[in-house]
């Protein structure tokens, strides 16, 4: 593993500590970045996050409150 030293604002510094927690923000910033630098399997990647309980849990959650709001949407 490399370290990396980068410069952002404190603003946008104070905004990923508050939304990621502190020692996760080269994770998060390593998980949202990897996909632009580095090739991907994409039928891996679908496996990988369907095989993934918690995260689909949350999918799933998420899908059947959208249904649950448009299907209440005036027309």
């Amino acid at each position: 593993m490399k370290k990396l030293t980068i410069s952002v604002s404190d603003e946008f510094y104070a905004g990923l500590q508050r939304s990621v927690g502190r020692r996760r923000i080269g994770n998060f910033l390593e998980n949202l970045a990897r996909p632009h630098v580095m090739p991907q399997d994409l039928a891996a990647a679908y496996r990988d996050m369907a095989n993934d309980k918690a995260r689909e849990d949350e999918a799933m959650e998420w899908a059947e409150a959208t249904t649950h709001d448009a299907a209440h949407e005036a027309r």
